[in-house]
């Protein structure tokens, strides 16, 4: 009987070749419609993400660490919401919603590969303000080109070998049941709801990930600010406070709307995950972060509208 069962359970992990991307197929009247608004959404994000990249590249005025950093978050933006949205605009469109095993690791490996690097590159934007507000006459000596460019690929490479092992980890895992995720790209939380067998060691493996790339560069970034407003409230001029505000205000939203959503989604226990909730959350920093990124901003910064401005006939 135990061997029938062997015999059984290999059926079934070789049964699930491909998974299904059930995304938002239980608003079947919705399917034409949600279609365009998220390729306006899609479109919104490239071309505004875009228009950063190009005047911080162009423009003389913008050659300075803070700009240097938002282009390489706008080109990021780009690249993680190139990941899932274009996928969830076809199984829209054809209603195919079949993805296979190999693709849909592929799909999971990049989306937290780069989830990763926009948590460590707000937190290289945020020691930037801190430099520039806290220690403005060693600014410009301490956050020179070279360690710029060292702080970018630092982030842009750290996250890799991590995420390519836990994709490895939670790909190692047996599927054997359904093969329906009931979401509109490959992530962890419903994943691991198809899988076979105790995931007691892979929750841990992305509660620690999700505690060094998440909680404690959030708590960095919380750190800064904290020295950083006590640094503007003790600025003699109204003025200079004003600016000051005006200059970390922007990245504090952004902040704030990413880390938001993404510690409530990795950081809570199994048993609080809801398909509803975890597809609203992913919704936020997959496309609402990087579709607002570029009005958040350009248009509260002087510079860049300015910028602009030259760029536009």
């Amino acid at each position: 009987f135990s061997q029938m069962e062997k015999k059984t359970a290999e059926v079934n992990l070789t049964s699930v070749t491909e998974f299904v991307l059930l995304g938002f197929s239980d608003i079947p009247n919705l399917q034409m419609f949600l279609f365009v608004i998220f390729l306006f959404v899609y479109v919104i994000i490239l071309m505004g993400n875009g228009i950063i990249v190009l005047i911080v590249r162009v423009d003389q005025a913008l050659q300075t660490p803070m700009y240097f950093f938002l282009s390489n978050f706008s080109f990021l933006e780009i690249c993680f919401v190139s990941v899932t949205l274009p996928r969830m605009l076809t199984n829209l469109w054809t209603q195919k919603r079949n993805i296979s095993l190999f693709a849909c690791a592929t799909q999971m490996s990049f989306v937290l590969t780069l989830g990763n690097i926009e948590c460590l590159l707000l937190t290289v934007m945020a020691y930037d303000r801190y430099v520039a507000i806290c220690n403005p006459l060693h600014y410009l000596l301490v956050m020179n080109h070279k360690v710029c460019v060292q702080m970018v690929v630092a982030c842009w490479i750290t996250g890799v070998p991590v995420e390519t092992g836990q994709t490895y980890q939670i790909f190692s895992l047996p599927f054997c049941g359904s093969n329906q995720i009931n979401h509109f790209f490959c992530d962890i939380p419903p994943l691991l709801k198809l899988a076979c067998g105790d995931t007691f060691l892979n929750e841990m493996l992305v509660f620690t990930v999700a505690v060094l790339f998440v909680t404690i560069p959030f708590l960095l970034i919380l750190g800064s600010y904290i020295k950083i407003i006590s640094t503007i409230l003790r600025l003699p001029s109204a003025t200079g406070r004003t600016k000051a505000f005006s200059t970390c205000s922007s990245h504090i939203t952004v902040v704030v709307m990413f880390f938001g959503s993404a510690i409530i989604t990795y950081l809570r226990p199994k048993s609080k995950h809801s398909s509803r909730a975890d597809k609203f959350l992913s919704l936020f920093y997959t496309i609402v972060t990087p579709m607002f990124n570029p009005m958040i901003y350009t248009l509260r910064n002087k510079d860049a509208m300015m910028a602009l401005r030259k760029l536009l006939p």
